[in-house]
């Protein structure tokens, strides 16, 4: 079987840097699996990776689409299937670092997905229902999916109302079925964590950072270009909530408490969904007194 590393985990723990100097040590390349850092021009609110911290380490599925074009789990798996095999072909081991975990595992297990042959009237029916409605049909249908599908999330909220429409079979046990495959690769699975409180206070740090860093003025940008709120891009965390108050919906104030708020909610259902994962090895920082050196030192110690 290939080799496979994967670094997974909650937003703000440090995958990043982690994956940056496993891949000098080892000698691998990173593949994003990340939902909005595919997009050029997005790189504020999805905290990207900037070439000075690649430190010279190739990195893929990073700024390789534009934000009009449509960005899901098999063009994922496909873009990243096509990364895998140059990687391999050098000689390198492929090192998959994001907190998307549905996108991760479609690549460790080869998740086979149905084709979607959608009834576009459904489809077109459940695009004008409030977000609020759609989640309250998707929990009696399918209350397992509303786990690890936020509310907001409103593109994988229809699509899995679409799945049950379509076969009378919840997405999520059609799901769960396909991960029950054995993994199609010989990987070391990685999950870092933190001490919660720790781990919230940076990611309102985080969010203040971006704010800083100019986050309005980028997605302003995207929004003068034309694209609506409704693209697949737009439904990042921090993009969504301040394409809101560009359009009056919300002050500035609230915006940032409401991206702060839900992005420490999601770091709390990723923890849920990678606690799934039998083979995980978990990696706390607050067990480390220095965890940007300690963290690649302990997963050293796992490799083969």
């Amino acid at each position: 079987m290939d080799k496979l590393i994967i670094i997974a985990g909650p937003t703000a723990t440090g995958k990043s840097d982690a994956a940056v100097a496993l891949s000098k040590a080892i000698g691998g390349e990173v593949i994003s699996a990340d939902s909005v850092q595919v997009y050029r021009g997005m790189d504020i609110g999805s905290a990207k990776i900037t070439p000075e911290e690649m430190q010279g380490v190739p990195h893929h599925l990073i700024d390789v689409l534009d934000p009009s074009e449509p960005f899901n789990i098999t063009i994922f798996q496909s873009m990243a299937k096509e990364a895998m095999k140059g990687i391999y072909e050098r000689g390198h081991i492929p090192v998959i670092c994001g907190g998307t975990g549905f996108y991760i595992q479609s690549i460790l297990y080869d998740i086979q997905f149905t084709a979607e042959e959608t009834d576009m009237t459904y489809r077109t029916q459940l695009e004008q229902k409030p977000p609020a409605e759609l989640y309250a049909m998707l929990k009696e249908v399918d209350p397992a999916s509303c786990i690890s599908i936020h509310e907001n999330n409103v593109k994988r909220v229809i699509r899995a109302l679409e799945f049950y429409h379509e076969t009378g079979y919840p997405i999520s046990a059609h799901n769960a079925k396909e991960r029950a495959r054995k993994p199609a690769y010989d990987a070391r699975f990685f999950v870092l964590t933190d001490d919660r409180t720790a781990l919230y206070k940076r990611i309102d740090a985080r969010v203040d950072k971006m704010i800083a860093a100019g986050l309005v003025n980028e997605v302003s940008a995207l929004k003068d270009r034309g694209i609506p709120r409704t693209s697949t891009a737009m439904q990042g965390l921090g993009y969504k909530e301040i394409y809101d108050h560009l359009a009056g919906e919300c002050t500035l104030d609230e915006a940032i408490y409401t991206i702060k708020r839900d992005s420490r909610h999601f770091a709390k259902r990723q923890i849920t969904w990678f606690k799934r994962e039998p083979d995980a090895i978990w990696i706390d920082r607050s067990t480390f007194s220095n965890p940007g050196t300690d963290i690649v030192s302990a997963m050293l110690s796992r490799l083969w």
